[in-house]
């Protein structure tokens, strides 16, 4: 996935096509549903795999999280295509992507220290849980058009991810997770389309992808007791995780290319023609930015503390219970209900 380009020339406008006169690709609109029931999934396993005994789950949560950020931002990239900063599109990046970011970071932030029973201090600077990804996604796409004027844009890009390891860096701005996910965004803006696409039922890489990710599956399991999640969350420098720069480079970089072998699988399996869940993938963020609130309640209610949870059968529960949840957030009435808080309008503030 992380092979250098060529130039990606810009997509063409079809019939159907959707905002901006760009078509959307079916296959792309799968693999972001389903990427995002992963991070989902993942939120809510979280708590469980910070307990000891719990290490099938745990395994499952490293795997997820190999791979599963490194997908969404990949797609968010090849949706940022079309991006040249017009004024229209600027627009739109401020009214969907900043504006929310600054409501919902400030609502759950809110939420979340309402429950801890701590007074709120409002900090627009520093993301809210799930909310970092907005800021970043308002970052990378702001810089889009910079990526298209490298030749070797993904090669600057790694070394720019490579070399946060050695800054001294902060939540603010989440300027950890902005630099080092870059590749992957970068990757998804650049890499040659037809490339990308030949992605789509290729037999060779569906029939690999079944063992990788049994062997991957193998390798997350031995890894439970080795290997601190931190170092999948992308948001912190060598300092930050107690290790030498070289130490974090070299193991950020394999980290890295694991999630790039993992994605492309990931992306080699995905439905290429259009499926019943298709529309939900080119849903707003409402799954990924309501989820995180029933996950708190959860947690401060004790529910990860009881027997059923501890249970096999409670984990696979919790499991369906959170693709579910992703499949219900992400439907038309849902989005639209939330369509305010998703995509507030911003006339009075905006020229036009």
């Amino acid at each position: 996935m992380l092979a250098e380009p060529s130039p990606a020339p810009p997509l063409p406008p079809t019939a159907g096509a959707g905002r901006g006169g760009r078509a959307r690709e079916a296959f792309f609109d799968n693999a972001k549903l389903l990427a995002l029931v992963l991070v989902v999934c993942g939120h809510f396993w979280e708590p469980l795999a910070r307990q000891p005994g719990h290490r099938a789950v745990h395994a499952a949560y490293l795997l997820v999280y190999a791979f599963h950020m490194p997908v969404f931002v990949f797609v968010s990239g090849w949706f940022s295509r079309s991006f040249t900063a017009r004024p229209g599109q600027v627009d739109r990046l401020i009214g969907g992507v900043l504006a929310p970011y600054l409501l919902w970071t400030t609502l759950l932030g809110g939420f979340t220290v309402w429950l801890d029973g701590r007074p709120f201090r409002l900090d627009l600077l520093t993301p809210a849980w799930v909310t970092w990804f907005l800021l970043s996604l308002f970052l990378w796409r702001l810089s889009a058009p910079l990526w298209r004027q490298l030749r070797a844009p993904v090669t600057v890009a790694v070394a720019i991810a490579l070399l946060a390891g050695a800054l001294p860096l902060t939540p603010q701005l989440s300027i950890g997770r902005t630099l080092q996910f870059l590749p992957f965004f970068v990757a998804g803006l650049t890499l040659d389309r037809d490339r990308v696409l030949a992605l789509r039922g290729h037999r060779a890489l569906r029939i690999a992808a079944v063992p990788l990710f049994a062997l991957a599956a193998v390798a997350a399991y031995w890894a439970v007791p080795r290997l601190d999640a931190a170092w999948l969350y992308r948001s912190t420098s060598a300092a930050g995780l107690h290790s030498g720069y070289l130490h974090w480079a070299a193991l950020s970089l394999a980290l890295g290319i694991a999630g790039a072998v993992l994605g492309t699988a990931f992306l080699a399996l995905m439905p290429a023609r259009h499926a019943w869940f298709t529309t939900l993938g080119a849903a707003g963020p409402s799954a990924f930015l309501v989820h995180p609130f029933l996950q708190l309640i959860l947690v401060h209610r004790g529910a990860y503390d009881g027997a059923f949870l501890a249970s096999p059968a409670g984990q696979l529960a919790l499991t369906a219970g959170a693709a579910a949840l992703t499949l219900l957030l992400s439907t038309p009435p849902v989005t639209r209900l939330l369509r305010p808080l998703l995509a507030p309008r911003l006339g009075l503030l905006l020229r036009r």
